[in-house]
């Protein structure tokens, strides 16, 4: 994690600059606030005129913006101000916070983040288009809802087609389940994270296979309570560890409501209704965070049905890898002939989790484990520009 130095700037001196700010492509309609100058600087305003104290609070404690709250400067017209820093390029969340109420930006979009819905800021990365529109063929992102029998209730995936889908109807296609982070829904990869437009890209440029991107809401709550399991007996997970299985490392934990859902409602639903290739070797799982864990839990405990593993800003496999996982390592030629991709990836200031995926790479490599790729984004955290690279190169390696 990096400190970010914020510069507070009177809006005379906005002008002085000599710089027009143009406003973030995350706005809404028309609103010329939040602007991004061409170094990432990003200036903020907000009209209270009643109010005695507004402040800019960055969404998490590994945010582009800043660590910490930002006070905004009260103009004789009634706006507040306030121009950061160059922030690191790419999606962040924010709000502010006036006279102590939380309050969303009404110039820019909300994205739901923090477990509702949140102001949100795109600083654009200069010489990175990647995850951008091009003038390539483009996918489609669907809804699609099904009953799920494990919980009883409706639930709505986000699906992500490749270009040629509704043209090339003879052809089949490899699925990837992706996931996202702790308190973001099934449209976090789409909105946030613009997987659709790394597909698009990728697939054009010919780096992917065309493929399925299916994404589900993280969260499920079985109809039938799970039966009570002893306790995990290895430690758990330092306070602030990005979320993993849940307990502690190296412990395969008995399976989620949220994996039956995956397994015996999703994947069903999505080979059904879409042509997939409904077969281990063409079937991939991966996610962002929290997100990790439940794909590695998952592709665990169900390696008939996966074959292509990613982990993105966490859940490295840890603990003794002779026994962990249920001996999921301890063969490794095993399990490099069933898995033929485990892929982890971190930003360069997620350090702990550089640091874990360094060891994980190596300890599995010494029981004989192949396929197994490390990525670092260089100079980006736990946040959404490193998810995006990961699923950039995640995504080349995947079905070949």
């Amino acid at each position: 994690m990096r400190a970010v130095t914020i510069v507070l700037l009177a809006v005379a001196g906005l002008a002085q600059s000599g710089e027009t700010p143009k406003p973030a492509s995350s706005n809404v309609m028309n609103a010329p606030f939040p602007a991004v100058y061409a170094d990432g600087r990003a200036s903020f305003r907000l009209r209270a005129p009643n109010a005695a104290k507004v402040q800019l609070q960055p969404g998490g404690s590994d945010n582009g913006l800043g660590l910490e709250p930002i006070d905004l400067t009260k103009g004789a017209d009634g706006n507040w101000t306030v121009t950061t820093a160059p922030a690191v390029p790419g999606f962040h969340y924010y709000w502010f916070v006036v006279d102590g109420l939380q309050v969303n930006d009404p110039g820019a979009q909300t994205f739901f983040g923090w477990a509702r819905d949140t102001s949100g800021i795109e600083i654009p990365s200069p010489g990175e288009d990647f995850y951008l529109p091009r003038d390539v063929a483009h996918g489609q992102v669907r809804q699609e809802w099904y009953l799920s029998k494990t919980t009883g209730q409706w639930r709505r995936a986000f699906v992500y087609t490749p270009p040629d889908y509704d043209k090339n109807t003879s052809a089949r296609y490899p699925v990837l389940y992706l996931q996202h982070g702790a308190g973001e829904n099934e449209t976090g990869w789409s909105r946030q994270g613009r997987a659709n437009f790394i597909l698009d890209n990728a697939i054009a440029a010919k780096t992917a296979v065309p493929m399925i991107v299916v994404m589900d809401h993280g969260y499920a709550t079985s109809l039938t309570p799970p039966p009570p399991t002893a306790p995990a007996t290895a430690p758990p997970a330092a306070a602030g560890a990005p979320a993993g299985g849940g307990r502690g490392a190296g412990v395969l934990a008995p399976p989620s409501a949220f994996e039956h859902v995956v397994i015996d409602d999703l994947m069903p639903a999505i080979d059904a209704r879409y042509r997939t290739r409904p077969d281990r070797e063409h079937r991939a799982m991966a996610g962002l965070s929290m997100g990790s864990g439940q794909a590695l839990q998952i592709a665990l405990h169900n390696l008939d049905k996966f074959a292509w593993i990613g982990l993105f800003s966490g859940s490295a496999p840890g603990g003794d890898l002779a026994t962990s996982y249920s001996g999921a390592f301890a063969n490794g030629a095993e399990f490099s002939r069933k898995v033929h991709l485990l892929f982890m990836g971190a930003g360069s200031a997620e350090t702990r989790v550089t640091a874990a995926n360094d060891t994980a790479r190596a300890g599995l490599g010494a029981r004989g484990v192949k396929n197994v790729v490390t990525f670092t984004s260089a100079a980006t955290s736990h946040e959404w520009q490193t998810w995006r690279r990961c699923l950039k190169e995640f995504a080349g390696k995947l079905f070949r």
